[in-house]
This record gives structure tokens, C-alpha cells and sequence, in this order.
């Protein structure tokens, strides 16, 4: 989740995917020196639990923040743990 805060910590889109959001789940998986299937499952049950948007373009899938959820979930936490 923190790397997908700024697209700079992946390689540059291909010219063919520059003017798409998110990132390609296979600089995902490069930089997480993880297998295809695993970062699949966890970025499946991050888009499952709303945490990120996953747009597929051809054979591609790219993956970004939804920053909305984060914050709507972090605040619902706060308010849950701060309960007297």
C-alpha cells in the first residue's frame, strides 16, 4: 500500500500505458520479489476489502489507491479504538 502512494516507485508505464492511473501488478511483483499467484491473492483481498481499484486493460492489470476507503477506514478505526 505505501508504494502505491507514488507511481515513481515503479519503473516508467509503458508508452502504451502512460496515460493510465495505478500500476501494473507485474512492477508489483518485481519489486516485491514475490510470485505472480501471491501478489495476485493479497492485491485481490486489498480490492476485496476496498483498498484498492483494479482496472484491467488488455492483458493487464493495474492497481491503485482508493484513497476514499483508506481514509473512511482509518477514521471508523481511530473511532473504534479511542472509544472510552
Amino acid at each position: 500500500m505505501e508504494w502505491l502512494k507514488d507511481r515513481s516507485n515503479f519503473p516508467p508505464a509503458l508508452p502504451e500505458h502512460a496515460g493510465l492511473e495505478g500500476v501494473c501488478v507485474a512492477y508489483i511483483q518485481e519489486k516485491a520479489k514475490l510470485s505472480q499467484s501471491t501478489i495476485s491473492t493479497y492485491m485481490g483481498l486489498l480490492k476485496r476489502a476496498g483498498f484498492v481499484i483494479a482496472e484491467r486493460h488488455g492483458q493487464w492489470t493495474f492497481y491503485r489507491r482508493n484513497e476514499e476507503n483508506i481514509q473512511t477506514f482509518l477514521a471508523a478505526m481511530q473511532d473504534e479504538l479511542l472509544k472510552p
